[in-house]
């Protein structure tokens, strides 16, 4: 050990800086290369929504309400249930062909014609990198909310009631007949 610390030590500034460089290169040449930019904030978001495909839609907006909900003073914990008209849909989009064909026949002094029209339709798909098709989405709508209930510790207050309602109202389109708002225990 010593030999080698007496061999670094008669080394100049030269050649130390190459050995350290050359150890750098091979460390980068070792680490597993990136498949993409990557950032913290984008796996997150990857994360959520990975997590968000395996619930359904009526529980994604349950969930971001209480968490909007908890974050507002004056309103504490919450707990958060909607009921649906519908779970929303997508709309895709589709190839329709038409062909149209006619028929002339005519005896002396009297015309006869009839038509007949054909038409298919078949569904768009794309086709991802692993050649997966999957049908090709012009249009999501939403789920259509029947009703709300909002269980919050603050909502003793009137205040804090009104507030929840209207907030509700804004964002989901529901009348204020359909929206409970309840004090937690």
């Amino acid at each position: 050990m010593k030999q080698w610390i007496d061999k670094i030590k008669d080394l100049k500034r030269d050649q130390i800086l190459m050995i350290l460089l050359a150890g750098v290169l091979l460390l980068v040449i070792a680490l597993p290369a990136d498949q993409g930019t990557d950032t913290a904030a984008g796996s997150r978001q990857e994360e959520t929504e990975e997590a968000e495909s395996y619930c359904s839609e009526s529980e994604i907006l349950e969930r971001k309400l209480k968490n909007i909900l908890g974050q507002v003073e004056g309103i504490g914990r919450t707990e958060v249930m909607l009921t649906l008209k519908s779970e929303g849909r997508s709309i895709v989009e589709k190839d329709v062909e038409q062909s149209q064909r006619k028929e002339e026949n005519g005896e002396e002094g009297s015309a006869a014609s009839s038509s007949e029209i054909n038409s298919s339709e078949s569904t768009v798909v794309e086709k991802d990198m692993h050649g997966n098709e999957t049908p090709y989405v012009t249009e999501k709508l939403k789920p259509e909310i029947d009703g709300v209930l909002v269980i919050a510790q603050g909502a003793g207050n009137s205040s804090v009631a009104s507030e929840i309602t209207e907030a509700v109202m804004a964002l989901f389109g529901v009348p204020a007949h359909k929206i409970k708002v309840m004090k937690m225990k």
